[in-house]
């Protein structure tokens, strides 16, 4: 029982993440149907679900919930920002009782259980409008189903003109089996109304021939009534064997027998089992049509060319069923088996131990690069080769099992279409949410801590950058507001950019309050992208009124605080009256890089190979310049050995490793290179945790342990040292230094 409330968790979680999903575009698109029915049948199997775990305050809720969406599907119920509103919150409610399962609770707090009365409340007072509908009640004039029901008003009372067709041609034998046809015909109208009744008499033979013994009429009949088909099928007994018998129901039951099979559970089902079940066939309708497909089988078996009936098709060729209805069915169908074999093909680990298989991993690529260098030092050439084959495999054992924690970023953008639709009612602003890159792929642990950071970054998008409404009128923009979320691969990082049509940035402002804080000094020149750039300071805030939503100084420190945590880096750019774009760079893994090796004295240093643009060799270059002509641009450059203190002589021959990251190149002077290098990143430990320019460690093959180098932050303090020069006025200050290894 444990392991079936496992899985029921797992999946209500991804029902409610769908159903929310569904009535984010409910607003938008009321008249979808597909859309309604997706959001009933999510609730419909959660609380399916909960039965059968026997999780009654689960299944109580959501049956109510069930309720208004059923209310809402039939129509009986208008789509409103405020039934969204409400369903939206019941779904969350619905979330915190699954919590209350995973927790392991008998029952929710006194807390939660008042939450959940009070949104039962609410949806009894939307339901208890719909007896009052007084459109409902009209009978004058009523319209469904693609104007095949009319209610007519007379004298007897409502007439409905679209209702059941039976077409029945009796057999020979039936008056000599005692059977009277006129007594069908008495019985069906306890059923219901006999609107309409015709004689068929074309199978009856010349008065000289016919026996008076023998039945040759038959019926076609109108009849309104609210039994079932098996009801009606059910008065022909008697003479099923000795007639001729379809039924075929009204227009307006079609949309009613496609929502029951929509409804069907995800069980395999063949055609017959799936019309039936729904109520459009008898099991006898289905038999005679299973034998006439089998007939016309054996009749095309010589022709192989000829196509072999379909039971669907004979069953709309013998006017038993709607070709709508079959449709429908086909469709359930292959949905069933499109999510079984997709099911199929999937499995469900643990993260857990995923983490552990990457860690394997991890030692393996250790184990392996030592077993490399062994055997190139043996000069041993069979062994070389062997170890070249199994470090070739070892590397796509890293890849495979890398690619197993890769997980689409989508998931983490499309929570946030809540998030904007609930900020702007709040502020009663007009925003449009526009998601693009969501196929783009990361490591599963990135994409947990990236969620906090990128949440601050669209509430600080959605509360100060886009304007109100009549500003942006006044500004000749659109009403309606437009945050961004983008994500790509570039460099061997994945870049989301977050971006408004706001009113950006103001400078002026930002500088202001830089100066109040003393976070700058006065006749201190920045250049523009260092000015937006402060807004990332610790408690900076330009906000005079502080919301609920931001504005008190705490979030944009955080959000650097933990991209940096990440081996990332964060980045902002403005336009003021045109909007701001903040750009996050992050590792696509956590876990293992391709690296190249290079050494600085006795010491080794890993570079990211994927930032790694090219190596040249230094020449004649004056000590004292940071900078050369690469074919033509300045390229600035940063001497490891200076930066980290490394006692010695620079070589004869030093080399340039030029790397790039977020559109900049810089470059990294280093003495010798070592080549490329599978890097087992290892964390640095809570001793370091301001250490710049050090993005971690690992171990060699040799035993010893190598520092991998940050080049974003080399980069960023390289590019940061040329910007002052250029700037005048500004107060020239050395680069903070970095601490040696």
């Amino acid at each position: 029982m444990d392991e079936i409330t496992s899985v029921f968790i797992q999946e209500s979680r991804e029902q409610l993440a769908e159903m929310e999903s569904g009535l984010l575009q409910l607003e938008q698109n009321p008249d979808d149907h597909d859309n309604i029915n997706g959001i009933f049948r999510a609730a419909h199997t959660i609380k399916g679900g909960s039965g059968v775990i026997e999780c009654h305050f689960i299944e109580s809720f959501t049956h109510r919930v069930e309720n208004a969406l059923d209310a809402l599907r039939n129509g009986e119920l208008a789509v409103s920002p405020l039934l969204a509103t409400l369903l939206l919150e019941c779904c969350d409610h619905m979330v915190s009782l699954i919590d209350v399962l995973a927790a392991e609770n008998d029952a929710p707090d006194a807390e939660l259980k008042a939450s959940g009365d009070l949104l039962t409340e609410r949806l009894k007072d939307f339901l208890d409008t719909i007896g009052g509908n007084p459109a409902a009640s009209d009978a004058s004039q009523l319209t469904v189903a693609d104007d095949t029901v009319e209610v007519e008003s007379s004298g007897g009372g409502i007439v409905l003109t679209d209702s059941w067709h039976i077409s029945v041609r009796f057999g020979e034998n039936v008056l000599r089996g005692g059977m009277d046809p006129l007594s069908f015909i008495r019985y069906l109208s306890t059923l219901g109304e006999i609107l309409g009744i015709e004689t068929i008499t074309d199978a009856m033979p010349a008065a000289a021939e016919m026996d008076p013994e023998s039945c040759y009429i038959g019926f076609e009949i109108q009849l309104q009534t609210r039994s079932s088909k098996a009801d009606i099928e059910r008065v022909f007994d008697f003479v099923r064997e000795d007639c001729d018998l379809r039924i075929l129901p009204p227009n307006s039951k079609l949309s009613e027998y496609i929502k029951h099979i929509q409804e069907l559970p995800e069980d395999t089902m063949r055609l017959g089992e799936i019309l039936v079940r729904c109520g459009a066939l008898t099991q006898a309708e289905v038999d005679q049509g299973l034998s006439d497909q089998k007939d016309s089988a054996e009749k095309i078996e010589l022709d192989n060319a000829a196509p072999q009936p379909q039971l669907g098709e004979i069953l709309v060729e013998n006017k038993v069923v709607h070709k709508e209805i079959v449709d429908a069915a086909i469709s359930k169908q292959a949905q069933v088996n499109d999510k079984k074999a997709k099911d199929a093909r999937l499995v469900r680990v643990q993260a857990d131990k995923l983490d552990q298989l990457i860690d394997l991993v991890g030692e393996l690529v250790i184990a392996g690069a030592s077993a490399n260098l062994l055997a190139q030092n043996s000069k041993q050439g069979d062994l070389v080769e062997a170890t070249s084959v199994l470090s070739r495999l070892v590397e796509n054992i890293r890849d495979s099992a890398l690619q197993l924690r890769m997980v689409q970023i989508g998931d983490t953008f499309t929570r946030f279409n809540r998030v904007v639709r609930d900020v702007s009612k709040e502020l009663g602003k007009e925003i449009e949410l526009v998601i693009s890159g969501a196929e783009t792929e990361l490591d599963k642990t990135v994409v947990e801590k990236i969620g906090d950071p990128l949440m601050h970054l669209v509430r600080n998008s959605l509360d100060h950058g886009i304007e109100p409404t009549a500003v942006r009128l006044e500004r000749g923009k659109p009403a309606c507001g437009r945050v961004s979320l983008n994500a790509y691969h570039d460099s061997g990082s994945i870049v989301i950019e977050i971006s408004d049509d706001g009113g950006g940035l103001n400078k002026e402002r930002i500088t202001a309050k830089a100066l109040e804080r003393g976070i700058i000094q006065p006749g201190e020149t920045l250049s523009d992208a260092e000015v937006v750039n402060l807004i990332f300071e610790p408690g900076f805030s330009t906000v005079e009124k502080v919301s609920n939503l931001s504005g008190r100084g705490v979030g944009m420190d955080v959000v650097r605080r933990n991209i940096q945590s990440l081996r990332g880096a964060v980045d902002v750019a403005s336009v003021e009256g045109e909007g701001a774009t903040f750009t996050i760079r992050l590792p696509l893994t956590l876990a293992i890089i391709d690296g190249f090796l290079v050494g600085v004295g006795k010491a080794a240093y890993v570079i990211p190979l994927d930032t790694v643009v090219e190596c040249i060799e230094l020449k004649n270059l004056p000590s004292d310049r940071n900078f050369m002509n690469l074919r033509g641009e300045a390229l600035p450059f940063i001497r490891l050995r200076e930066l980290f203190e490394i006692p010695g002589e620079c070589p004869p021959r030093e080399s340039i490793v030029v790397v790039q990251f977020a559109g900049h190149r810089a470059g990294i002077v280093v003495d010798q290179l070592m080549g490329e290098f599978q890097t087992v990143i290892k964390p640095l430990g809570v001793m370091f945790p301001h250490l710049r320019g050090i993005g971690g460690s690992t171990i060699l093959g040799s035993g010893e342990v190598a520092l991998i180098l940050d080049v974003a932050a080399l980069v960023h303090t390289v590019s940061q040292a040329e910007e002052r020069k250029m700037l005048p006025g500004r107060n020239h200050q050395p680069t903070t230094a970095l601490p040696n290894n």
